[in-house]
């Protein structure tokens, strides 16, 4: 059983990523290829990586999806024509953490919509994902975690 959504104050954070329109059935492959690339990228100009690998999403999922993977980061990082430096905002948000697979996700973004409307709040266009432990972690999707972070307007 996944925790209640909780109201949090979420600090700017920067970030380096890549930001394109995915099918939606292709995140998967998406994701393996960005966040090495990211990675590589910071590694190669020495910025520390500062937690683990999110995805942020614009509007509504479809059959593509506006997505932004990547990392946070500590330090100031030089664009290159593929990675590029962003950042998670300074918002107030609705937070919970998922335990399961992937595909259940979506029973956590109605308990998050949910708590947003009963607190007379409208949750945002953009909401984001920190993976913090995946198929990379273990075989079992039963053991992965996933933080969303969903602000409101």
């Amino acid at each position: 059983m996944n925790p209640e959504p909780m109201l949090v104050q979420c600090a700017e954070q920067p970030a380096a990523v890549v930001r394109e329109r995915v099918p939606m059935t292709a995140l998967t492959d998406f994701f393996g290829r960005v966040y090495a690339m990211v990675a590589a990228e910071a590694a190669r100009q020495d910025v520390q990586l500062a937690g683990p690998p999110f995805a942020l999403y614009r509007g509504t999922p479809a059959e593509t999806v506006d997505v932004e993977a990547g990392f946070p980061i500590n330090g100031t990082f030089a664009d290159t024509r593929s990675v590029v430096g962003g950042i998670l905002p300074a918002t107030e948000a609705y937070e919970a953490v998922h335990t399961g697979p992937y595909d259940t996700l979506e029973r956590t973004y109605t308990a998050l919509q949910e708590q947003i409307k009963a607190a007379g709040k409208t949750p945002s266009e953009m909401m984001w994902e920190y993976y913090l432990n995946g198929p990379s972690d273990g075989p079992d999707p039963q053991n992965w975690q996933t933080r969303v972070i969903w602000p409101v307007a």
